[in-house]
């Protein structure tokens, strides 16, 4: 793998939990919610490295860590080599050119009461990227980078359709000149027929601009179109990481085998042999003890109750978190 952009070690964010009455009373401390626990992997120059799993796993909390937008609990994030958690708040506002955000949801992350022009103009401003003279010749550019006409500038968010907006959202993140950006399930609030759009924007705009991503997801189909890389994230923990082909060719963890499977397929006759995924997530308030998949995997053992698995690199670049992956 060639030098990484940004670098996570042992990364994890707990946020506390209000006590009720009687815990308050007796003295007794409640555990906290483990959104993230003990993450680390690598992201490359240029590279579109995907997080993906079911609602509750962590990823979003994870991306916003990497950003400082939620401050982690433990572990270190390092940008082109630098520990963002070491940076002074004037430095860290410095670095946010650097690193940039695309929102899940395109209409509230927007100003309903400015208009793309307004909007763009603020950014511009706030960084000083452009004297005043600039700034419209650079809203132009931005417009025309993501697919819009200029003149669309001029309008307010509410005039736009879904997948429009998220073409603002993503000029808007563009407009500082990011080397790294967080998409943050950028096509989930789209159209299926506007989603595929918005993926190749996002691939061409790596081409053209030199972006690295780390593209957040649910959806595996987009996860494949997308990514260079691939990490499966259950309850707080990446479970099992590696490249495209492997991930989807050659998955060894039994959840990422499940996610597969229950993927919508072209032909409903090709079926694995690995059993549906069944049942819901424990609570991130009490995981499971040893491996967290432990509770729904039709695998586990004694060990796999008591002892978390640690990750095992199994082929170059492929990684996975499980004590019988290699008897599956």
């Amino acid at each position: 793998m060639p030098e990484p952009l940004l670098q996570v070690e042992g990364l994890s964010k707990h946020y506390p939990v209000a006590r009720g009455l009687a815990a308050r009373l007796s003295g007794r401390a409640r555990a906290p919610l483990i959104a993230v626990d003990d993450v680390g992997f690598a992201i490359a120059r240029g590279e579109v490295f995907s997080l993906v799993g079911e609602s509750g796993s962590g990823k979003t909390t994870l991306g916003r860590c990497l950003l400082r937008l939620v401050e982690p609990t433990a572990g270190r994030v390092l940008f082109d080599g630098t520990d963002l958690a070491s940076l002074s708040p004037a430095a860290m506002r410095a670095a946010r050119r650097d690193v940039q955000m695309i929102f899940q949801d395109p209409f509230s992350s927007l100003n309903p009461r400015l208009t793309v022009r307004e909007a763009l103009s603020e950014v511009l401003r706030v960084h000083r990227l452009r004297p005043q003279a600039g700034i419209g010749e650079r809203i132009a550019e931005l417009m025309g980078l993501v697919g819009l006409s200029p003149e669309a500038a001029d309008r307010l968010p509410g005039a736009f359709s879904g997948g429009q907006r998220q073409r603002i959202g993503i000029a808007r993140a563009l407009a500082v000149e990011p080397r790294f950006i967080v998409a943050d399930e950028p096509v989930s609030a789209v159209d299926v027929s506007v989603q595929a759009q918005i993926m190749n924007l996002l691939l061409d705009l790596r081409d053209r601009l030199g972006l690295t991503l780390l593209f957040i997801a649910h959806d595996l189909s987009v996860v494949r179109y997308l990514s260079d890389r691939v990490g499966v994230m259950y309850l707080g923990r990446i479970v099992e990481a590696g490249t495209r082909d492997q991930i989807f060719g050659a998955a060894r963890h039994p959840y990422t085998r499940a996610l597969l499977r229950a993927a919508p397929r072209p032909d409903p006759a090709r079926r694995g042999g690995t059993a549906a995924l069944t049942g819901e997530p424990p609570s991130p308030l009490s995981p499971p003890s040893g491996c967290h998949f432990q509770t729904r995997c039709a695998h586990a053992t004694d060990i796999c109750r008591s002892i978390a698995p640690p990750p095992e690199t199994v082929a170059a670049g492929h990684v996975v978190r499980c004590h019988h992956h290699a008897s599956l």
